[in-house]
């Protein structure tokens, strides 16, 4: 069993559009709450409006002063699929994040521009976005840890609001403010995109009917399923196995199968491969392939039943982790046993096989140490920042057009470059490719050691693993100097 997570704090902030029917007796506030109330929502703040804009924030800074769970704040003109909140509030992180949509026009929605995968910038009504992209549908959720900053930007809105220093902004922008103000004191906030699913905001009743008509033309099963499936994973897995583990992960929920058992299964066909592998013979090695291949698609679905059910434990991300490199090395063992055996009748001699294979298991580990180590710090480094440097900026509202030209130009030709680059389906699939990632790396084992043998398989594991290895690190280093 994992550690349990608080459940999350929800502010919904009551606004003229909350009226608006969702039915013949439901308005949309009400068809909201009851939303929330089959979400893991603790505690439950509707925050009517009545006392005016300054007041309001001080309430939500009052509620994040005061709890330890995260905080999730909506609009309450929102019209959303329960799919598209879950997907913010159930996110195994639990971290800092905002629902966003793609493209400009839609229903009092905000723009934003998105740059890798985090708002860099969030407009409202007298703060203009350069190069907007994307827009804020109203539902914006805080960190447990990340709570004070969001306390300090809402007094200092507060307080803003109360000098009339915001202008023409009442009720209705509050969670925009909330996250212009977020983002404009430094703090890291995840795009949580929509995908097939919806959520908008309701300026009047005919929107309100538009934007429940346009939930009912999506099926909410299919569209978790479908987001259950990492869209941005290597080629490998990409082409030859989430192309069809959507059905394995339908079967594994009617089985009742929890993401650990799925490991677990996965963990017992690694080793049916090994032992396969360590008969030596071209039968038991073309054998010892498949069960690897299905090992690894096990290993996937296992993740994509844990985002499917949202089952999800720090048990089971360090099982899968940590059951991924014994998997891995047991097999490393197979096949350097087999080919041992197997060389006395060949008349070849064993050929350094066990150093070969000790070569690549050495190998694997720097190169996972350079990726965790690296991931850690980066980690380390944003907790510095939040706790320390990001709560202190001021959240001055200002345009973009204020910031300095020539940055702004260099950081949108660096942006530019990088979508490019991205979007180009050849350089994005090389660069998910070379860096040899285990999708990649069990195929490799499977193909050379079904074909060859296990001297070609470690051979083409060493030669692939260190050009990965030298590209990971140049690529860390540039990072970090940048």
């Amino acid at each position: 069993m994992g550690e349990q997570r608080p459940d999350t704090v929800a502010v919904v902030l009551a606004t003229p559009g909350s009226a608006w029917l969702a039915n013949a007796d439901t308005t949309l506030i009400d068809r909201l709450t009851e939303q929330l109330e089959a979400l893991p929502v603790a505690d439950l703040y509707v925050l009517s409006g009545e006392q005016g804009l300054a007041e309001e924030l001080r309430q939500v800074a009052k509620v994040a002063r005061a709890s330890s769970a995260p905080v999730a704040v909506f609009s309450g003109e929102v019209v959303a699929h329960t799919e598209a909140l879950a997907a913010l509030l159930e996110h195994p992180s639990r971290s800092t994040g905002a629902l966003i949509g793609t493209g400009l026009a839609s229903m009092l929605c905000t723009p934003v521009r998105v740059e890798h995968g985090r708002v860099a910038a969030a407009g409202n009504s007298f703060h203009q976005v350069d190069s907007a992209n994307a827009s804020f549908r109203g539902v914006l959720q805080i960190g447990g840890d990340q709570l004070k900053a969001l306390a300090l930007v809402a007094e200092e809105l507060a307080d803003l609001a109360q000098a009339g220093k915001l202008g023409i902004a009442d009720e209705t922008e509050a969670v925009d403010l909330l996250l212009a103000g977020l983002v404009r004191s430094g703090l890291p906030v995840r795009a949580a995109r929509l995908g097939e699913l919806h959520c908008d905001r309701a300026p009047d009743q005919a929107a309100a009917d538009i934007a429940l008509l346009r939930l009912a033309e999506v099926d909410e099963d299919r569209a978790r399923l479908d987001a259950a499936i990492k869209q941005d994973d290597g080629f490998f897995s990409t082409y030859c196995v989430s192309s069809w583990s959507r059905h394995l992960v339908k079967i594994a929920d009617r089985l009742g199968l929890t993401p650990n058992a799925v490991t677990g299964i996965s963990v017992g066909l690694a080793a049916i491969a090994a032992i396969w592998f360590s008969a030596g013979d071209r039968q038991s090695q073309l054998a010892a392939s498949v069960a690897l291949y299905l090992s690894f698609v096990l290993d996937c679905v296992d993740g994509q039943l844990a985002r499917y059910t949202r089952r999800f434990s720090p048990l089971g991300a360090w099982l899968d982790a940590t059951f991924d490199r014994v998997k891995e090395y047991v097999v490393y063992v197979g096949l350097a046993l087999g080919y041992a055996a197997g060389a006395p009748m060949t008349g070849t001699g064993p050929g350094g096989i066990w150093a070969l294979a000790v070569g690549a298991m050495m190998l694997q580990a720097v190169r996972h140490m350079i990726d965790f180590s690296y991931a850690g710090a980066v980690t380390d480094a944003a907790k510095v920042g939040v706790s320390w440097a990001r709560p202190h900026r001021s959240i001055a509202l200002a345009t973009d057009s204020a910031r300095n030209t020539a940055a702004v130009q260099r950081e949108n030709a660096i942006v530019q470059l990088a979508g490019k680059l991205e979007g180009d389906s050849v350089t994005r699939w090389l660069k998910k490719i070379i860096v040899l990632p285990i999708g990649e790396r069990m195929a490799l084992i499977a193909i050379t050691a079904g074909l060859f043998n296990a001297r070609v398989t470690f051979l083409a594991l060493l030669g692939w693993g260190t050009v990965a290895a030298l590209y990971t690190l140049t690529g860390r280093i540039a990072r970090s100097l940048s």
